[in-house]
């Protein structure tokens, strides 16, 4: 079988040049919509960036249906409100300033959408093969910073908090809703970190506080190269759940806002986390279901199974 091979510019005066055999690409399927360039930086980095792929119209669709959820027009089932530990305890507000993240918006049908579009669909595929599920929704809307650096977003892995494998058949869908730079708290990533292992986490020493269930990597080399995803409005990013990440301060007067899912093959299976570095979160989450739902005797994997929705294929598994 003939070789693939990449050049790539070496900090010395020559060229470095990089062999690759098709089957050695673990990361994701040679399906005809990624370049042989795209899945190889995919497979080094742990993530691809995607320049404006979701339309202006469909962005500003999503945020007028955001802005009826925060003005209480709406009731979503299973929807997670959350507001930055810094402004949680002021007087409720029902506006966009009192939110700073939605989670679980799969019974918001506007919202949902997103998860749908087939262009994002069409990327994912790649990644996870035909038979997809849409297991966790987002929608940040990061706060200016109040003065305690809670608007940061420690360094971490999504695989954390998640209870399913294998690990190379997930992906996150995150797509800037505006212009986000390294003022407003864009996507920091540690390009190449996704070839290690799950590492412990748990919620750093911060002052001024830390939001719930933003939990941190507890050791990764400082001194691993940083970039920052800056991205216009629509630009989409897709990366491996092992890829270590986070985001720095929002230090404009305005709020940052991107959406977001994470897809798992629908052949994926559950695992159980007790003894496990995720053991920790499994209990929280678990502990947070118990008081929201009045229910003591769910599992970690059944607050997933309930939110997991198939949006491609069929739900062979998950």
């Amino acid at each position: 079988m003939a070789l693939i091979h990449c050049i790539k510019q070496a900090s010395t005066s020559g060229q470095n040049v990089t062999y690759y055999q098709p089957q050695a690409l673990r990361y994701s399927f040679d399906n005809d919509l990624l370049s042989t360039e795209q899945r190889i930086s995919y497979e080094e980095d742990g993530f691809l960036l995607i320049k404006g792929l979701v339309s202006g119209e469909d962005i500003d669709r999503f945020r007028v249906a955001f802005e009826r959820i925060c003005r209480r027009e709406v009731q979503v089932p299973g929807l997670v409100v959350m507001r930055d530990v810094s402004i949680a305890k002021s007087e409720f507000v029902p506006n966009q300033k009192a939110i700073s993240k939605l989670q679980d918006f799969q019974e918001e049908p506007e919202l949902f959408r997103y998860c749908n579009l087939p262009q994002i669909l069409n990327y994912v595929e790649c990644f996870t093969g035909p038979n997809i599920m849409a297991m966790h929704t987002m929608l940040i809307n990061k706060p200016p910073d109040t003065g305690n650096k809670t608007s940061r977003h420690p360094m971490h892995q999504d695989l954390h908090y998640f209870p399913f494998r294998p690990a190379d058949r997930i992906v996150c869908s995150w797509t800037a809703m505006e212009k986000i730079h390294r003022q407003n708290g864009c996507l920091v990533v540690l390009p190449g970190s996704h070839h290690g292992t799950l590492k412990e986490h748990d919620y750093p020493e911060w002052e001024g506080g830390v939001n719930k269930m933003y939990h941190g990597v507890r050791d990764h080399d400082p001194n691993h190269p940083r970039v920052h995803l800056e991205m216009d409005k629509g630009d989409t990013v897709f990366f491996h759940p092992l890829l270590i990440h986070g985001s720095g301060m929002n230090q404009t007067q305005g709020f940052r806002k991107a959406i977001s899912c994470h897809y798992a093959s629908a052949d994926c299976y559950y695992i159980d986390v007790r003894g496990t570095t995720q053991e920790n979160i499994g209990q929280e989450v678990k502990e947070i279901a118990a008081r929201k739902y009045a229910v003591n005797d769910v599992t970690f994997e059944d607050t997933w199974a309930v939110r997991g929705r198939l949006v491609q294929g069929d739900r062979t598994n998950l």
